[in-house]
């Protein structure tokens, strides 16, 4: 079994490595300056633990892969590059192999089966970044992550219990599970903050009561749509139990991946995915969702003006959201 990590950003980079270091076979799929320094030198992966350099066979697009029967195709990157990354796999001749979505948002894994019939979901709770290339942090201890994995819409398979096992030796906390769309969902909730923190600068102490607006929008959006949901925010007590944020000497923990996102100037951001999709299953619904449509408005803004991280002061949010 071939795993081929599609996207070799913080999350992408922290699996792809651990999973090389462990003696699981790997490819990763990387783009830019982050491809030519993995295959030029590997990647050097720094957690509390100590450094460690994992080195795999890099491709710079799907179209240079001879495709496996039982190869693993794990989709790392953001939600706004799915339908690209989908297309690119397509045509390159993937059709039955299983298709991972580890990503934020929930819409990635209906885009997916859409076109292949073999996806899974994949929750992720990793505190990474990736801000150099060919270096990552992941600052999980003594677990990397915690991942839950199980077949989408919904059920378990001995695929997802294999890959689960896989990560759990790479040292990730993983399991498999046949409802994981519902931990997926609870995550969604928790990553409504993520552009709040990117407007405000993180760590801004109004974040926590606009987080909770925008958490109650959420709620009662999945209440209207009969979605599930749990709790897998850092109150989460297996979340406490398998991981904690340790330091990196010389490593700053950037934030949440929108901050990361706009740091970098990559010309994207998830917010549609993120807060976009609660504004929108509140229009299928008939759910208001005021705040949640305003920040994934805001962020468009921000992406199309180049604006950094904490550009945005409160009075301007709160004058827009009453």
């Amino acid at each position: 079994m071939r795993y081929i990590v599609y996207g070799i950003g913080a999350i992408g980079g922290t699996v792809a490595a651990r999973l090389a270091l462990s003696g699981a076979n790997v490819l990763g799929i990387a783009r830019g300056p982050q491809y030519d320094a993995i295959a030029a030198d590997g990647l050097l992966l720094r957690t509390p633990m100590g450094n460690q350099r994992a080195r795999f066979p890099v491709v710079p697009d799907p179209a240079a892969i001879a495709f496996l029967p039982d190869d693993i195709i794990v989709l790392t990157l953001k939600s706004q590059h799915t339908r690209a990354a989908l297309e690119a796999l397509a045509a390159a001749g993937v059709s039955e192999q299983a298709i991972v979505c580890a990503q934020n948002g929930i819409d990635n894994e209906r885009q997916a089966l859409r076109v292949f019939p073999n996806v899974y979901g994949l929750l992720v709770l990793m505190p990474a970044v990736f801000s150099t290339p060919g270096i990552v942090d992941a600052f999980g201890t003594p677990h990397h992550g915690i991942f839950d994995i199980g077949r989408y819409p919904g059920g378990d398979d001995e695929t997802a219990r294999a890959i689960a096992a896989d990560l759990t030796r790479a040292g990730i906390a993983a399991q498999a599970r046949p409802d994981v769309m519902t931990a997926k969902n609870g995550k969604l909730l928790v990553n409504l903050a993520n552009i709040v923190g990117a407007a405000l600068g993180e760590g801004h102490e109004a974040i926590p009561p606009i987080a909770r607006r925008l958490t109650a929008e959420g709620e009662a959006v999945f209440a209207a749509a009969g979605l599930a949901h749990e709790d897998v925010g850092s109150n989460a007590a297996r979340r406490a139990r398998l991981m904690t944020e340790g330091e990196i000497a010389g490593a700053e923990r950037v934030g949440s991946s929108s901050t990361q996102s706009l740091s970098r100037g990559t010309g994207s951001i998830e917010t549609d995915w993120l807060n976009g999709e609660i504004a929108l299953l509140g229009r299928l619904h008939g759910v208001p969702t005021p705040a949640n449509a305003y920040f994934a408005a805001l962020a468009r803004r921000m992406l199309a003006e180049g604006l950094q991280p904490g550009s945005i002061g409160l009075a301007e949010i709160e004058a827009a959201l009453g």
